[in-house]
């Protein structure tokens, strides 16, 4: 098999990465600090967190990208799929830019709702065409490129959006978001070849064709040693992370922040700091193994959210929001390196679309669920004490991580670990 050029894959990973992370600060925190200046509930901001169930049951309808035909079909598996999803999420983008939560925040749900099922349809091609692009050689190095394009864009989703609108209004701002859509879209049509994957063909019987597409990936899952300890530890791992990371926008509004505050701190540090952290993860991956640096970045994770904790008490402190954002940020680029490694690791190449799908939605449960409590929990107990039960909340998933990696260590460098 002749694999594509690793600097035009890498470039074109990067640019697909864009296109991924771009729409999720719509649905969240952007979206969320929309909310919070048009008055909405503290409690009500909370259940926004539903808006991205999409993202949670994105494995229901992956073993559909694996194996239907394309609407496109003359671009490929993956492209065919990836170039009419990215049309009707700009389209989409643009819709939510013309709604106003303050007036009727129903129809901005649900044109949010619409926005996030597109975003995880494209996750779920974006991560078998990354998966497929690459040998195992070069896996972490494609990951590294979809990283840093997925949180430059996430920069231009958070601070730049908070920016546009301070200045442009928020209509101009969803505008202007959904127009960068095209840079995905163009690298798709132009720039992306399509993955020579080593998939089974599908059989021609629809009995048969069911069973490959969503049976064999999750039998294959579930067959493996330690499977209830797999999946228990992936659903748990960022829950204390989901139930801070909810209430973070409304938290910097009531603390008196401004919006250029946040956009300053929040996204162009915050951005910087999360590169870094996962450029630290990368070669901490690379030096000690997968299982040690998930066990070393998820310390870190847990430990980051008492910054909240230091915040709350210093109160409207621009030096304590920068450290405050340094270290949440960081201390969460490094633990998406190690995770995001050992999910992939996960993946069998003949179900790469649905078994990812399914593990990195297991991942979002917490924030989609448990998380759209974060709000009434807040409002309850005062933000002091709800950040240190977020940092208990990631004890779980520490004992789990554990318990894994004492009976199934993951294989490192490389090996197959299918």
């Amino acid at each position: 098999m002749t694999w594509p050029r690793p600097d035009r894959t890498l470039a074109v990973l990067f640019l697909l990465g864009f296109s991924a992370g771009l729409p999720l600060p719509l649905t969240g925190f952007t979206l969320r600090q929309w909310f919070s200046e048009g008055g909405v509930p503290l409690g009500e901001i909370g259940l926004t967190a539903l808006i991205g169930l999409a993202y949670t049951f994105k494995f229901v309808w992956a073993p559909v990208l694996d194996h239907a035909r394309p609407p496109v079909a003359a671009l490929g598996r993956r492209r065919g799929w990836l170039a009419p999803v990215q049309v009707a999420l700009a389209l989409a983008i643009a819709a939510l830019g013309l709604t106003d939560p303050a007036t009727n925040a129903r129809a901005t749900v649900t044109i949010a709702v619409a926005v996030a099922f597109l975003s995880a349809t494209q996750d779920i091609v974006i991560d078998a065409f990354r998966i497929e692009s690459l040998p195992p050689s070069r896996q972490g190095l494609g990951l590294a490129a979809y990283v840093w394009g997925y949180r430059v864009a996430m920069l231009v989703g958070n601070a730049g959006a908070l920016t546009m609108a301070e200045f442009f209004g928020w209509r101009a701002a969803f505008l202007v978001l959904a127009s960068l859509i095209g840079i995905g879209l163009a690298t798709t049509l132009f720039l992306a070849r399509e993955p020579l994957a080593p998939g089974t063909p599908a059989p021609a019987a629809w009995g048969a064709r069911l069973r490959l597409a969503v049976v064999d990936p999750f039998r294959d899952m579930l067959t493996r040693p330690g499977w209830p300890l797999i999946l228990g530890f992936v659903a748990l791992y960022k829950l204390g992370e989901a139930l801070a990371g909810i209430m973070t926008a409304p938290f910097y509004r009531a603390l008196g922040f401004s919006r250029l505050d946040v956009a300053a701190v929040s996204g162009v540090f915050g951005l910087f700091a999360t590169l870094a952290g996962v450029a630290l993860g990368g070669m901490l991956v690379a030096g000690i193994g997968v299982g040690r640096a998930l066990l070393v970045t998820g310390l870190g994770q847990m430990l980051s959210n008492l910054m909240y904790v230091a915040l709350s008490e210093a109160g409207r402190s621009v030096p304590m929001l920068w450290l405050q954002v340094g270290v949440e940020n960081t201390t969460d680029g490094l633990a998406d390196a190690a995770f995001v490694a050992y999910l992939s690791g996960l993946t069998s190449t003949a179900f790469t679309a649905t078994q990812y799908a399914l593990l990195s939605s297991l991942a979002a449960v917490p924030l989609r669920t448990l998380g759209a409590t974060s709000g009434y929990l807040a409002e309850a107990m005062g933000w002091t004490p709800f950040f240190l039960m977020t940092t208990a909340a990631a004890l779980p998933g520490m004992a789990l991580m554990l318990a894994l990696l004492s009976r199934f260590p993951p294989r490192e460098n490389g090996d197959d670990a299918r």
